[in-house]
């Protein structure tokens, strides 16, 4: 027999009068979810759909790896018994043959020596590899966060402020996306260099640092920028922003606590396709002879050096380039994991 609304309320207050406890829901719980828990935040949320991505976070523990082998390479060194400077092949014979060339069969590698010696100047494969990596990852992690902090300011001012700033910044945008990045890379470079050290002098390996993350941030962050503008010019029109203002809010209270969270996924997103981008740049410009130069080791002057002796060493070539291409990959596919985690109507 079906009780009324009436009758069941009745029935509750008797079952409370009597000392019984009514079996209410659980507060956290909701009937769509079938009895789990209610409430998450959207990082919660993104983070749970982020861990059921098997390739996400695989590639995520990839990335990670090759930071921890970049941050810890003078450790890692010093228990391998070698470094990246040591001519190992021409202060003991015995390793490289009259052309320059190791001795024992591919590339030299044994024992003592894991990846091998370098062709010519005999140094450790190995430790190369793993100071290489720290200089490229560390320059492309610093480009980024300055491109990413550079981006976020003038495009939230642009689509926040309106106006003529929105029309300074724009211009500003459309002239700096005009020129052509890579020559503009290749040709400025020096030019920057030359600013702080004379062109007869040492250049330190500080200024050609500061030299390649200047030069790459400043043609880097237009693209985020752009995006993030677009964003804010559609969000300050909701009703969430127009009842901040009502409330009396400052523009910076507004920014910093209605817009931000709201571009987390974009500025996310693009860091993490940003970063191989700048990885690759600051690679190619080293291969050029235009980055790092010797004896401070790099990923792509191992690539510049593998270039002149694969046909009689080609092993050489093989440990930085496939460490380059696993890390590449490994860091794009993580930022459409990433993607995918923050908005779960785009798939793949």
């Amino acid at each position: 027999m079906a009780l009324s609304p009436r009758s069941a309320s009745a029935g509750d207050a008797d079952a409370a009068a009597a000392g019984t406890t009514a079996i209410l829901p659980h507060p956290t719980a909701s009937p769509s979810s079938g009895g789990g828990p209610a409430g998450r935040s959207p990082g919660q949320l993104m983070w749970r759909r982020f861990r059921r991505d098997r390739t996400g976070m695989v590639c995520a523990g990839v990335v990670l790896f090759f930071f921890a082998l970049g941050l810890l390479a003078p450790v890692i060194s010093r228990l391998y018994g070698k470094d990246p400077y040591t001519l190992y092949g021409q202060d003991r014979p015995g390793l490289l043959n009259e052309y320059g060339y190791p001795i024992k069969p591919n590339g030299g590698i044994d024992g003592e020596f894991w990846f091998g010696i370098e062709p010519i100047l005999g140094r450790d494969v190995l430790t190369q590899l793993l100071y290489g990596i720290r200089t490229s990852l560390l320059i492309a992690l610093a480009v980024t966060v300055a491109t990413v902090v550079t981006a976020i300011v003038l495009g939230v001012a642009a689509g926040y402020l309106g106006g003529r700033t929105d029309y300074l910044i724009g211009r500003t945008i459309d002239l700096l996306l005009a020129f052509p990045a890579q020559l503009f890379f290749i040709a400025f470079l020096p030019v920057v260099v030359a600013l702080f050290v004379d062109p007869q002098d040492e250049t330190p390996t500080y200024v050609r640092v500061l030299a390649l993350i200047a030069v790459q941030w400043f043609l880097g962050w237009m693209g985020l920028a752009r995006i993030l503008r677009a964003q804010v010019l559609s969000l300050r029109e909701r009703e969430f922003i127009e009842a901040a203002k009502l409330s009396g809010a400052s523009p910076w209270r507004i920014i910093h606590k209605e817009l931000l969270p709201n571009l987390v996924t974009p500025i996310l997103v693009q860091a993490t396709l940003m970063l191989p981008n700048f990885v690759t740049a600051e690679a190619g410009l080293s291969f050029l002879g235009v980055g790092m130069v010797e004896p401070t080791p790099d990923w792509g002057r191992m690539f510049a050096i593998g270039a002149k002796v694969y046909q009689n060493d080609l092993t050489y070539m093989f440990f930085p380039g496939v460490a380059m291409v696993v890390f590449i990959v490994a860091f794009n596919l993580l930022g459409d994991s990433i993607r995918d985690a923050f908005d779960p109507r785009t798939t793949r």
